[in-house]
């Protein structure tokens, strides 16, 4: 699933080729992944102009020239690809946005849907995400007091999106691991050093992460070399008995709440 990396890669190379163009067609080929009457989707979006894609969490908004915003959450399976008919993947599409010859392509919405709402509709659709950890404003003082107030495994609050915005599976894993402890530890048990150091490696990868075009590598367009960068980097998420990088122990998965979960049992304590 696209996390915080992913979607922020996604907002940077879309604003690049999307800013300030105008929506000449829509195609719906799949009605669930909208919210209101595929008619009305296509009046009210085609002929408006893209005035700015921003990133709240794992969604990105495509804000239009009337004021209404294109809510997008990928979920599982979830992509994105801009380019003409000779260049889209030879995969179902459930929703087409169009710029002329070139279109937006959306891959893989059987669980992810493209809504469609007002300013005031799409703020409340998002009251309860929790703050973005790479926030200026998020300080490791707000950290700590968010922290504090939380109890249980680590890796079910780093998961939990209105403790903080954007994390998933494969971050939270990264994360764990560049702090050097176990995602099963409970944070009760965790001293407040160890707090401290999670929020720095909570900055490192996702900035890294971001800096390498997320983990997921199917590309946004046609000469995309940056989307997937980050996969080859990933020290043990999916990388269940595989060498650790750094020790050569073999790496670990647990099921945590039903979630996979990776660790060195050597490096992470």
């Amino acid at each position: 699933m696209p996390e915080l990396p992913e979607m922020e890669n996604y907002k940077n190379l879309l604003k690049g080729k999307l800013m300030n163009e105008v929506i000449t067609d829509v195609q719906i080929n799949r009605e669930k992944s909208i919210n209101i009457h595929p008619a009305l989707f296509k009046k009210t979006v085609q002929n408006q102009k893209i005035i700015d894609i921003k990133r709240r969490g794992k969604h990105l908004l495509f804000q239009l020239q009337n004021e209404q915003t294109l809510l997008l959450h990928l979920m599982l399976g979830g992509w994105m690809f801009f380019g003409t008919d000779s260049e889209k993947p030879d995969r179902t599409i459930q929703v087409r946005l169009s710029f002329g010859q070139k279109h937006l392509y959306f891959i893989g919405l059987r669980l992810g849907y493209l809504h469609l709402y007002y300013q005031n509709q799409t703020e409340e659709k998002l009251a309860d995400i929790g703050p973005e950890p790479l926030n200026p404003g998020f300080t490791i003082n707000e950290f700590l007091n968010r922290i504090g107030s939380k109890h249980g495994r680590l890796k079910t609050t780093l998961l939990d999106q209105s403790f903080i915005a954007g994390i998933g599976n494969c971050y939270s894993a990264e994360i764990c691991f560049h702090t050097g402890i176990r995602p099963t530890r409970d944070i009760d048990d965790m001293n407040e050093e160890d707090r401290g150091k999670l929020y720095n490696s909570m900055q490192v990868i996702l900035q890294d992460g971001i800096k390498h075009g997320g983990y997921m590598d199917n590309p946004v367009f046609k000469g995309d070399i940056l989307t997937g960068g980050f996969n080859d980097r990933c020290q043990v998420y999916d990388r269940e008995g595989q060498p650790c990088k750094r020790c050569r122990t073999t790496i670990i998965m647990e099921l945590i709440s039903s979630r996979k979960t990776y660790y060195c049992p050597n490096c992470q304590k």
